[in-house]
């Protein structure tokens, strides 16, 4: 079984990814739709105990915010792959605003700042570099 972990900041196209590439075969948790951590600890055991793949979508820009998941996974046997957004502030930015619910540029700024570039030490299996170029989706698929 797989879960993948999406990092990225906010507006950076996580959840466009999601819907392009892993609609049809991953459940898609993510804070976004759930809105409690109780209701995304509930999704993510029943995922687990179903073996469903699975995706969480979610900024997960630090280490410690993927931590939790990387455990569960690591418990539960599932292959760990992790997407790395790499973005451009201003281009996040500019995508912010054409976005039904947009966030405070605060917001985008602060997760930047938070934003930590994932490692196979982290628990990984694998991890590709995702950049968005000519409104298109271009993944890197040697290992970060």
């Amino acid at each position: 079984m797989q879960i993948i972990i999406l990092i990225g900041i906010p507006a950076s196209g996580k959840s466009s990814f999601y819907k392009e590439l892993f609609f049809n075969s991953h459940i898609r948790i993510s804070m976004d739709l759930l809105n409690t951590r109780n209701k995304e600890g509930k999704l993510l055991q029943y995922c687990f105990e179903t073996q469903s793949k699975m995706v969480i979508d979610n900024t997960n820009v630090s280490k410690e915010s993927r931590k939790k998941y990387i455990e569960l996974a690591q418990r539960n046997k599932y292959e760990i792959v992790g997407y790395y957004f790499e973005s451009n502030i201003q281009d996040c930015l500019e995508r912010n605003k054409n976005r039904k619910d947009s966030i405070n540029e605060i917001g985008i700024k602060s997760k930047y700042k938070e934003l930590e570039k994932p490692l196979l030490e982290e628990g990984f299996n694998k991890i590709y570099t995702v950049k968005i170029i000519d409104n298109k989706f271009e993944i890197s698929t040697h290992e970060v």
